[in-house]
């Protein structure tokens, strides 16, 4: 195959048009740092997903941030320890590392890549940690019931990072719905872009008005007005000091009006393009699943695929199956980041950590396309050099 013919794991979501609309807009000289627009972009996206607030930041890195750094800033957490699947980004691990708590990773299952259920309950026991920072890998839905019923049981806090799963649902209700905090990516590579671009989402009023100040310095400025009034006059302060008075410890993770823009038009039709990655995602198993292994999508779940999951049965077929892969112009990667329990800077800090579950992935698994643009041709090429390996 001519690399000009590449298969590759994303193409661009933003379009002509969407340049066009952009230039339109730019005429008419409208502020392009967070402002109307972000605002907009934020109640569109909250109304798209079914909750009450979001908040758009400048990644889904740095969504995750903010959201284990709002529960230790509230007084949220009953304990420092966290668990993280070890299948997972390293944007999930690194701020728990970073904000001085306690890292527990959880085995991934090998039917869909979710957490392991079994070692979840025995770590809830165990360990009794503050919180679970669910990852859906892939696009693929975890079992919402029972990860719920299991955080209720054991008092554990749920967070969901759901950067590779926009548009998945879980008994006709999207990801995103069911811990108290959910994260979303918007950067160029992921369901639907504003370039590079995150969002929390929430239903809980007080963790949304600390996000608001987490994300822009930690002063009042994008609070309600009754809010910023209850605060300065607690802390007695007065309309022009409060331009530069910070409540709490905060960061610059903003967006700008520009991806905000970008973001209001791809929710417009972000709906077709998680319909179409989930028709590729029902070609792909009708004509792999009987034949190798291949992930199984739970009842009553629609999965808005990110890329379709690969573990080879050894190591070396791995190997020989990522060279064929390139050589036929189909790009691929690791499956996500193996597991982290083996990545340096997990290995610096608290030694090798070797999941059994995840070895597997980390030594067989890989990840090939899928995408809206993916045509039927493109996915029997896929699915025959898998067959073939």
């Amino acid at each position: 195959m001519s690399m000009n013919n590449r298969i590759e794991l994303i193409q661009d979501t933003i379009n002509n048009t969407d340049i066009d609309a952009m230039v339109e807009w730019l005429k008419t000289y409208p502020q392009l740092t967070k402002g109307p627009k972000t605002i907009e972009f934020e109640k569109k996206w909250s109304d798209w997903l079914g909750c009450k607030y979001s908040v758009f930041v400048n990644s889904g890195s740095s969504a995750n941030l903010l959201m284990i750094y709002c529960l230790k800033v509230l007084g949220k957490l009953k304990n420092k320890k966290i668990c993280v699947p070890s299948l997972c980004w390293a944007t999930d691990l690194a701020p728990v590392i970073q904000f001085d708590l306690t890292p527990i990773l959880v085995d991934c299952n090998l039917e869909n890549l979710s957490v392991d259920l079994k070692h979840l309950e025995q770590l809830f026991i165990d360990e009794q940690p503050s919180a679970l920072l669910l990852v859906s890998v892939l696009g693929l839905s975890p079992d919402m019931d029972k990860i719920v019923e299991l955080c209720n049981k054991h008092d554990v806090i749920l967070l969901e990072d759901n950067c590779e799963s926009q548009g998945t649902e879980y008994k006709n209700v999207k990801l995103g719905n069911f811990g108290l905090m959910s994260s979303f990516s918007t950067y160029f590579a992921h369901t639907m872009s504003t370039i590079e671009g995150g969002v929390i989402s929430t239903n809980d009023v007080e963790l949304y008005h600390t996000l608001l100040q987490l994300r822009s310095h930690g002063w009042d400025r994008d609070l309600p007005k009754s809010k910023q009034l209850d605060m300065r006059t607690k802390w007695d302060v007065n309309e022009f000091d409060s331009l530069y008075t910070f409540y709490t410890p905060g960061f610059n993770v903003r967006g700008t009006d520009i991806q905000a823009f970008l973001g209001i038009n791809q929710l417009d039709k972000v709906d077709d393009m998680i319909k179409k990655r989930s028709i590729n995602f029902e070609y792909f198993k009708a004509k792999l699943k009987t034949k190798i292994w291949f992930p199984n999508d739970l009842p009553d779940t629609y999965t808005s695929n990110f890329a379709i999951p690969v573990i080879t049965e050894s190591s070396l077929a791995k190997k020989r199956l990522v060279s064929t892969l390139k050589k036929n112009g189909i790009a691929c990667r690791p499956l996500i980041s193996g597991q982290m329990g083996n990545q340096p800077f997990y290995k610096k800090l608290y030694g090798e950590n070797l999941l059994p579950n995840c070895t597997k992935v980390d030594k067989c698994g890989l990840y090939v396309p899928n995408h809206d643009k993916l045509s039927k041709a493109d996915i029997d090429l896929i699915c025959d050099i898998l067959l073939k390996n």
